[in-house]
């Protein structure tokens, strides 16, 4: 039996309308990853083991006034290694998390304190970055908040988690091996149940006229969410945390990549007899509700558009006319696959490659290299071409730093610290190397990253 959102919809009956509980607004200074219990699956199917922060999924909410600092001692009473990934945060580089390039790994039963300023405000999250792939597809995630001094007009901010696990409808547990072949050279993990907020049918109240803001959050291994309004108007107001310069009307769709975060402020214009939610399309299978809301009662709507959010510090438009140029090419997967790349010091073609569990390359290398794909001065400006030559898309993320994306027209789109590459669209990115130390970039479908799709910047 496969496990699906129409699949469990049909076999729970009312359950879409249970109003659910979010994550409380606190935060916490000491995470436990440790192994949980949850009810996953609607009730009914068999709850599952996870691994988690201090026993939920998602994690317990961080949330920091913009300029403070987050200080957590992350306690590992799991079984393996592991370290935390403060994602989309410019911090110091030795807070960044990444284990076996910016810290060595957090062993079983031993305890590391993260401690950093968080200069912008915005949406992040947190997550782990040893096996990444297993450890996040286990549930070890969760949101991080930094508030702006002056919040935005709205009558409710609302962080909703988008996430999907892959699971065994007879046991309730995560489907094995998480390195399945198939996903690794395909799209990536995608899970057969969706949920928000760790909830398979997340509810929320409302009333007609309502102003809120939305923080959409993806924490999936693998899959785009492509999501549209029902009942609700307004406006995207900050992507991966940076606010844009206006607010931008939403269009018919919202696509948000693995890692991706958007920031939206809506105002509620159903009535009570009339549906309201967030939709997520499910491939041809059309939309269905991926978070339903029920309206009930009204208030006065603002009648105009919201103000921008205040702009962080240091978000200068690059001057491309410094910049030093890079071209990062994608090869691999199946349905397209590489003649050969270089593996530990190594060149091997492509059926090697596969033997060892690499199926992607970056530029000729599969897997990190000793020595990084750009060493930069701190200060200088890099523009980046990526090309996709495999059959499928890649969230690339980069880590300490936000880019922007060069336009054909020359140019630069909102900042961003993740962006989606699809099958034979080039396209660039420009950032300014203003934070030193080495700094991941790679794939956020996990599976590809765990079978060679990284590389490191290096800014001194």
């Amino acid at each position: 039996m496969n496990i699906s959102r129409r699949t469990f919809c049909a076999g729970m009956g009312g359950l879409a309308g249970l109003s659910l509980v979010p994550p409380a607004l606190a935060q916490t200074h000491r995470l436990t990853a440790r192994k949980a219990t949850v009810q996953l699956a609607p009730e009914g199917y068999p709850a599952t083991d996870v691994w988690s922060y201090d026993g939920t999924i998602p994690g317990p909410m961080i949330r920091v006034p913009q300029g403070a600092r987050v200080q957590q001692t992350l306690v590992n009473e799991l079984d393996v290694p592991t370290s935390i990934h403060w994602h989309g945060i410019r911090i110091d580089n030795a807070m960044d998390g990444v284990a076996g390039l910016t810290q060595p790994p957090v062993a079983p039963s031993e305890e590391y304190t993260y401690d950093f300023a968080v200069p912008d405000a915005g949406t992040y999250w947190y997550h782990a970055h040893m096996n990444s792939m297993e450890q996040v597809g286990r549930g070890l995630s969760g949101p991080l908040i930094i508030d702006e001094a002056t919040p935005p007009d709205v009558d409710r901010d609302e962080v909703l988690m988008l996430n999907d696990w892959l699971l065994d409808p007879e046991t309730g547990a995560f489907s094995e091996p998480f390195s399945h072949p198939m996903m690794m050279s395909h799209g990536g993990r995608t899970g057969n149940l969706i949920g928000v907020n760790g909830d398979f049918a997340y509810a929320m109240t409302s009333r007609t006229g309502e102003r809120l803001r939305l923080r959409l959050i993806n924490a999936a291994n693998a899959r785009i969410f492509v999501l549209r309004l029902q009942g609700m108007e307004g406006w995207t107001v900050a992507l991966d945390g940076m606010p844009l310069d206006t607010p931008d009307p939403i269009g018919e769709e919202i696509i948000l990549a693995p890692a991706q975060r958007v920031d939206l402020i809506v105002d509620v214009t159903a009535t009570a007899d009339q549906p309201a939610g967030v939709l997520m399309s499910l491939n041809s299978d059309g939309w269905e509700a991926l978070v339903e809301m029920t309206v009930s009662g009204s208030t006065d709507r603002r009648p105009d558009a919201p103000e921008p959010l205040p702009a962080n510090t240091n978000t200068a438009l690059p001057d491309l006319s410094q910049a030093q140029q890079f071209d990062l090419v994608m090869e691999g997967g199946a349905m397209a696959g590489m003649e050969s790349a270089v593996y530990q010091g190594e060149t091997l073609d492509f059926r090697a490659l596969i033997d060892r569990g690499q199926f992607w390359a970056l530029s000729g290398q599969a897997g990190m290299s000793e020595t990084p794909f750009a060493s930069l001065t701190q200060g200088d400006v890099a523009r980046v071409t990526l090309t996709n030559r495999t059959a499928f898309p890649h969230a690339m993320h980069l880590h300490g730093m936000h880019f922007r994306e060069v336009r054909d027209d020359g140019s630069l789109g909102p900042l961003r610290d993740t962006i989606l590459s699809f099958p034979e669209q080039p396209l660039e990115i420009a950032f300014v190397a203003d934070n030193p130390g080495k700094w991941l970039f790679h794939c956020h479908m996990l599976a590809h990253a765990a079978s060679g799709m990284n590389t490191w910047i290096e800014v001194i």
